[in-house]
């Protein structure tokens, strides 16, 4: 997504852009719930990377450990910038 792109969408849209061998990068407004427990987090941040590589030590965020792990997609695939809109609201 391009900056001009994010300056044009709507503000309560939410954006979930994959990188490759990383983490998933959230844009817009979320809840994030657990299912272990009745925990919810709403962060603080216009955009929030969640870890897919399962080593981060505060998961469910990225602390960039996946580096360190030489995490990589299963595909294997060079990241092409796709992304997935969920609906507002």
């Amino acid at each position: 997504m391009s900056n001009r792109d994010a300056a044009r969408r709507d503000p309560n849209e939410v954006v979930i852009t994959e990188c490759r061998n990383g983490p998933l990068l959230v844009r817009g407004p979320f809840v994030l719930s657990s299912d272990q427990d009745a925990r919810t987090a709403t962060p603080r941040r216009r955009v929030v990377a969640l870890c897919r590589c399962g080593v981060s030590t505060i998961k469910p965020y990225c602390d960039g450990t996946h580096k360190l792990v030489s995490f990589r997609t299963d595909d294997g695939r060079a990241d092409d910038g796709r992304t997935s809109e969920l609906p507002p609201g």
